[in-house]
């Protein structure tokens, strides 16, 4: 069963985390003393007393891989989530060692070593949970060591749950079925049978057959929720609640503690934070100069190429809802021939449109139209990352037909987002639109932006759906 596989694999991490530190420690050794890189120490201590640290490096370690939660299955541990991980706890722990050296006064240890030592530790121990991490996914793609569930209950969770199980084999989780006192026996979703009524828990748990029960009640039927709870934690059964409102409760949630009371916030937003929202907005502005810097060739040839090849304006202005729903004006390259504003028509830009002009097909496919908004980062109406800005008359329109459409503007518009890298620009759907936005909104760290710079690089600046 998992259960005993998966005491197999916190022990076999456990050795092999040991072994990355022993190696690390090593390298960062040989790396100091006798690479050439660092300048030679006559007065150095010899190999065998770096060595007896290892006697409290290693078993320290681990107790802080073990503090930091690096030993939860890797399920439910995030790629981006168990590197931040093995950081805080590699800088943590070096600290610690640094402090103790001092306070026995042992002043001979190197500390440019145990800085090096830290630095290659978190590179070999991402590297090797990475290793860890593939080879257990080929094996549940193969239908080794999967985790066997039922899901109790029929609802809109239940099939979202399976759906995502379908796409992700990796994962390793085996649905064997639903149990639900409203479906009829037998009828299915996506191969996954309803087994039974709900009662026949009090048959199943007994068997012990499961590593776990997922609880997937629709709204109408939470008063059962006690009832199975207490009859799953009675077996010891491995149990996990989906609400059938996640539509409403964020991916996320925040949640607070009034004497014993749980309360959930139905939004948070980290961007709300003060020291966030800072960080952010320094980040903005150093990068937005260094853009300017670095496509300013760009926008000086296609500023010559506008004025030469069409008459009218450089800039073209158009107002946009920003943040906290206030308006501005979002500058772009003109890429249409002058218009009348009574002219203008409201809608999006066609396919093939006339009003398009030659130099504007190729800015506006390219995205090199986009970059004057680099000042608007800078004057603050703008971010590097963000949902992107809208105009006045769909934001009436979008905020009536598409639930939560308005949450987007609790954050600066931005650039680049990551609807955005995952292709949806231009003419794409707006509520899948939303859906992204308000995952980037919900789950902002500076590290998240960062991924979204570096793959607007790959992904973010050809757009098929601009004309």
């Amino acid at each position: 069963m998992i259960k005993e596989n998966q005491k197999l694999l916190n022990r076999l991490q456990v050795v092999l985390d040991g072994i990355v530190i022993i190696v690390s420690y090593v390298l960062a050794w040989f790396i100091r003393f006798k690479s050439g890189l660092f300048e030679q120490d006559p007065w150095a201590l010899p190999l065998d007393v770096y060595m007896r640290l290892l006697l409290l490096i290693v078993p320290g370690y681990l107790i802080l891989y073990y503090a930091f939660k690096l030993y939860a299955p890797k399920r439910v541990l995030g790629r981006r989530l168990e590197a931040s991980r093995v950081i805080q706890a590699n800088m943590l722990g070096v600290m610690v060692l640094i402090l103790m050296l001092y306070l026995v006064k042992q002043f001979d240890i190197s500390r440019t070593m145990l800085f090096v030592f830290a630095c290659v530790n978190i590179f070999d121990g991402v590297l090797e949970r990475n290793v860890v991490r593939y080879i257990l996914r080929r094996l549940r793609k193969n239908g080794h060591n999967l985790k066997h569930i039922i899901l109790v209950g029929y609802s809109r969770a239940a099939e979202q749950y399976i759906d995502r199980i379908m796409v992700n084999p990796e994962w390793g989780y085996y649905v064997r079925g639903i149990l639900d006192d409203t479906m009829p026996h037998g009828a299915e979703y996506r191969g996954i049978k309803v087994l039974g009524a709900i009662d026949n828990l009090t048959i199943i748990l007994p068997q012990n057959r499961l590593d776990e029960i997922v609880i997937t009640l629709g709204l109408g039927e939470y008063h059962k929720l006690e009832r199975i709870v207490g009859m799953c934690e009675k077996s010891g059964v491995h149990t996990k609640f989906i609400p059938d409102y996640n539509n409403i409760i964020p991916t996320k949630p925040y949640t607070e503690d009034i004497q014993g009371l749980p309360v959930i916030n139905i939004r948070h937003v980290p961007l709300n934070n003060m020291l966030n929202r800072s960080l952010k907005r320094a980040v903005d502005i150093f990068g937005s100069l260094f853009a300017v810097v670095l496509f300013s060739p760009v926008m000086l040839a296609v500023t010559v190429i506008i004025k030469v090849t069409d008459p009218g304006p450089l800039i073209f202005k158009q107002e946009r809802i920003g943040r906290k729903n206030k308006p501005f004006y979002m500058y772009k390259f003109r890429s249409m021939i002058m218009q009348r504003e009574c002219d203008e028509e409201k809608g999006w830009t066609r396919k093939d449109d006339p009003r398009v002009t030659p130099i504007g097909h190729f800015i506006r496919k390219t995205s090199i139209d986009e970059l004057p908004q680099l000042f608007n980062i800078l004057k603050g109406d703008m971010s590097l990352v963000g949902p992107r800005p809208e105009r006045p008359q769909f934001v009436e329109k979008f905020k009536e037909e598409i639930p939560r459409y308005m949450i987007k503007h609790q954050v600066r518009p931005g650039l680049t987002g990551w609807a955005q890298i995952n292709g949806l620009r231009g003419d794409t759907s707006i509520r899948k639109r939303i859906e992204y936005d308000l995952y980037y909104i919900e789950n902002w760290t500076i590290g998240f932006d960062f991924k979204i710079i570096i793959l607007t690089f790959f992904k973010g600046f050809i757009n098929k759906n601009a004309y």
